[in-house]
């Protein structure tokens, strides 16, 4: 039984929450036969949607009736109680009980009961919020993403650690090379922070990973950097800003493709190309955040995703515990 990877869920957080939660486990259990479930949240709403569908030894369901909204704050979902389905998941992984936990809850909300019930990992100051974005030779791994907005430079350097501890625990096989996000190229660029995380990172040599330098945020998809390392309040404006644009492109392409004959025509004869296309800029492929520097793995899937999207982080969350992330990273630090 040791090949099994156990994942807390949190099926009440995120819209259209349980079902497509539910759904998700249901579409990733097809995939994954090693993956065991201990899922939180209304028994009686959640008996109905697995309705038979997955085998009986492979979930369990804890029932509670309370849950964390969307609306509340981080200290108002705190004050809700230990019963809500996002507390008893994240104490199940502090119990050793499984090995992650999901939730597509209030984002806010899951990083402040997390903190309150798991330890940090010694000698990490602040978790960082971290996920993976495509770029042209594969996926990179960004961090931080909003969980701080202000970091010294050793947080930045505990960042970079962690953010190649992540990358080599989802791909083995590749050596992470880091990079700074700055405002240029130079050494003499940017804030003391960044420059002083600099002279860190290329003065300290590293069997785990190499040091680009600083990397600028018109490179961040060209795949020659695969740990791209910021601080929240940077990381999360490049965040927003790409997800934007790619909306923007598919958007104004569907527009261009449909609004005259002869881009009718063309949308047709290029219809396996443009599929293609779409596909690589799916938000659902690259869903599932994970906050790193506790002492075990949490991991957020986007509340507005689908079934699909959330059946993604759950194979985040599997290759997660089969690439022992926090021993990595425990080691390395």
């Amino acid at each position: 039984m040791s090949d099994i990877v156990k994942i807390a869920v949190d099926a009440m957080g995120g819209d259209n929450s349980p079902k497509k939660v539910i759904d998700g486990i249901i579409h990733n259990h097809y995939k994954n036969k090693n993956v065991y479930f201990k899922i939180f949240g209304n028994k009686k709403e959640i008996d109905k949607l697995i309705d038979n569908k997955i085998n009986t030894n492979s979930f369990e369901i804890i029932h509670t009736e309370n849950f964390v909204r969307s609306t509340d704050s981080p200290l108002e979902a705190a004050k809700r109680g230990k019963d809500t389905s996002m507390w008893l998941a994240i104490e199940s992984v502090k119990k050793r009980e499984t090995d992650i936990i999901i939730s597509a809850g209030n984002t806010g909300a899951l990083l402040v009961i997390a903190k309150l019930n798991l330890e940090m990992i010694r000698n990490i100051d602040k978790p960082a919020l971290s996920a993976l974005w495509p770029n042209k030779s594969g996926m990179s791994v960004v961090l931080d993403l909003g969980a701080n907005i202000e970091c010294s430079s050793k947080n930045l350097l505990d960042f970079s650690i962690m953010g190649a501890s992540l990358y080599t625990s989802l791909y083995p096989n590749e050596k992470p090379n880091i990079g700074l996000l700055n405002i240029g190229s130079e050494e003499l660029k940017g804030n003391e922070t960044i420059k002083e995380t600099f002279k860190i990172l290329n003065n300290k040599k590293s069997s785990n990973y190499d040091f680009a330098g600083y990397i600028e945020g018109n490179q961040i998809m060209d795949g020659e950097i695969n740990v791209i390392i910021s601080d929240g309040f940077t990381g999360n404006i490049a965040l927003k800003t790409a997800e934007g644009t790619a909306n923007f492109i598919i958007k104004e392409l569907k527009k261009s493709m449909t609004d005259t004959i002869l881009g009718k025509i063309s949308a047709l004869l290029n219809y396996s190309n443009l599929n293609k296309f779409k596909k690589r800029l799916d938000p659902r492929l690259y869903n599932g955040a994970i906050f790193l520097g506790l002492d075990s793995p949490v991991v957020k899937s986007h509340g507005g995703t689908d079934f699909i999207g959330f059946s993604n982080s759950l194979d985040v969350c599997n290759r997660i515990v089969k690439g022992n992330l926090i021993k990595k990273i425990k080691r390395n630090i």
